[in-house]
């Protein structure tokens, strides 16, 4: 089982200019930083976690399971407190964070991928931030269950951007007329491409999707963890009052809501 000393990449960090750049983007990415082992420890996890969703009701616990996922599995639990981890976590958000949840969101061959769509949380101050922390274990092509953005929405802090599964849905409603409020140029869609072992930080309020699944013979391996500083409520938080009151080794005083 992994400890919080093996590391889980070797060049991942947010600079001064990553910063910058995922401030005015509201994503950013880290291409193919998952080291090997973290790869092939992260793609036994999530096929447990997919285990597990066949007959879920066998099991006590908080459901759905894949909402609940560090509670399910050992190893996507010690990721929760990792140092390389929480560094990433608050070179975003700053020093006072907390752990939010860990959702898998595996793509199966047929998927028909996720409609358009934003998070929330304290819409009413900018500085509360909450920014999720997506590992593409086996990465994604353009046109095969990849992330869709649109940089700069992240600004609007809305958090209720709601559209189809069609691009047009989004650029006809809600992308209609806006611009980035740093540079003025118009809102556009950007798709995204991820080679394996690929790392994306987003902030919650950033518009985005997720295309199909064409491919027919592969899972889209992917898992997200969530930080944010305390301040409100989060709506998205996934942690049970038993996973709370006993901890991942290194996550005391990460585990509370305030």
């Amino acid at each position: 089982m992994n400890s919080l000393e093996d590391p889980l990449w070797e060049n991942c960090r947010l600079d001064k200019a990553a910063k910058e750049q995922l401030d005015f983007d509201g994503h950013y990415a880290f291409p193919g930083v998952l080291n090997h082992p973290t790869q092939k420890r992260l793609t036994e996890a999530l096929a447990a976690i997919e285990d597990l969703r066949k007959d879920e009701a066998r099991f006590e616990g908080p459901k759905p399971i894949h909402m609940y996922a560090a509670e399910y599995n050992e190893y996507l639990a010690s990721l929760v407190a990792h140092p390389q981890l929480l560094k990433l976590a608050r070179d975003t958000l700053g020093d006072d964070i907390r752990y939010d949840h860990t959702v898998t969101l595996n793509r199966h061959p047929g998927s028909n991928g996720a409609g358009w769509h934003s998070h929330g949380y304290a819409e009413d101050d900018p500085s509360l931030g909450f920014v999720r922390i997506f590992f593409y274990v086996n990465g994604f092509e353009a046109s095969d269950s990849a992330l869709k953005v649109v940089p700069g929405s992240h600004h609007y802090r809305d958090a209720e951007i709601s559209a189809g599964l069609k691009d047009e849905d989004l650029r006809e409603n809600w992308l209609a007329g806006k611009r980035h409020p740093l540079s003025g140029e118009p809102l556009r869609i950007e798709k995204l491409v991820a080679p394996p072992g690929t790392i994306i930080l987003m902030w919650t309020h950033a518009a985005h999707a997720v295309t199909s699944r064409i491919s027919t013979d592969s899972t889209r391996w992917t898992v997200v963890y969530a930080y944010r500083n305390p301040g409100r409520e989060s709506g998205a938080r996934q942690i049970s009052e038993a996973f709370e009151a006993n901890p991942p080794d290194g996550a005391e005083g990460l585990m509370s809501l305030y």
